[in-house]
């Protein structure tokens, strides 16, 4: 399976290169892409200016598609805000039109998508035939997908990656989590009875990697642990994984205070459950939290 990865700078696209053979990736600096992730063939490309390169779907057979702005950095500015959604939707778009100029097309287009999708839904359990929300992470996802659906016209399957809260020693959400919690200074957010669609990174890059293979995976699929926890479990058992207590919540007025509108993604509850990866026979490394954070952490579950 020869590869063409948007995004590969990132925490996953650089666990996924290294699942690869031979990907070539698009990005927008193409030395600081090859300086980061070794030997790879690099196209240069802006995913809001245009259309990539034509030459950089040669011989390939899938397209992992993971380009985006950063959605959990910085506050959501409007030009934050616009920079969220064109990265994803424009990007997407330009992408699509690309492959009408290619004659040998990719068989398989994975895009990522987010959990962000279906909103704040309290105790719902949430399958990827569930409605979408009206908040902007829910627009931005609906968007996104439509653009990436485009691609069926051109004879490609597409899989939507709708990605929950990704675990990993190396980045994304935990490494941040970590300092207040070795000091004893964490806790639940807000009430905590908020549903956390966690997933283990290994877990993320096989699912990828499940969809561009699988041909029944064919539209959505929820990118999340089969056993979603609350906020207050989570934080809980991190607590516990660290040996530290983790009594101290953090009030839902102090996280809207410190994040504006992006607190959003901190409170929303999603019990988001991965019925697609399951029912075309998936079987999750880490299914359950406890030995996901023991495997993060480096800790030895039998201590």
């Amino acid at each position: 399976m020869k590869a063409l990865v948007t995004g590969a700078k990132g925490l996953v696209g650089r666990r996924l290169i290294r699942e690869l053979d031979g990907a070539a990736v698009l990005g927008r600096d193409p030395t600081r892409a090859r300086a980061k992730l070794g030997d790879v063939n690099a196209f240069a490309w802006q995913p809001d200016a245009g259309p990539p390169p034509v030459e950089a779907f040669s011989g390939v057979d899938v397209i992992f598609h993971l380009a985006g702005e950063p959605v959990a950095e910085g506050r959501w500015t409007a030009a934050k805000k616009r920079a969220i959604r064109d990265s994803r939707v424009q990007g997407t778009r330009n992408l699509v039109k690309a492959l009408k100029s290619v004659k040998e097309r990719p068989e398989v287009l994975v895009v990522a998508s987010a959990v962000g999708f279906y909103g704040d839904r309290g105790d719902e359990e949430l399958v990827e035939d569930s409605a979408p929300a009206a908040t902007f992470l829910a627009e931005v996802c609906v968007a996104w997908e439509a653009e990436a659906l485009a691609a069926r016209e051109l004879g490609l399957r597409v899989a939507m990656a709708r990605t929950g809260i990704v675990l990993a020693p190396e980045g994304g959400a935990l490494p941040r989590m970590l300092p207040p919690f070795r000091l004893g200074l964490g806790g639940q957010l807000g009430n905590g009875r908020q549903w956390m669609p966690w997933i283990h990174v290994d877990d993320v890059v096989s699912l990828l990697l499940h969809a561009a293979r699988t041909d029944a995976v064919n539209g959505p699929m929820n990118v999340v642990a089969p056993n979603p926890v609350t906020n207050k479990v989570f934080t809980k058992t991190l607590g516990q994984t660290l040996r530290r207590p983790a009594v101290l919540p953090v009030p839902r007025l102090v996280l809207r205070a410190a994040f504006g509108e992006m607190s959003e993604i901190l409170m929303a509850s999603q019990r988001a459950l991965p019925k697609v990866a399951q029912d075309t026979g998936y079987g999750f490394r880490y299914p359950e939290l406890r030995p996901a954070l023991d495997a993060c952490l480096g800790q030895d579950p039998a201590q």
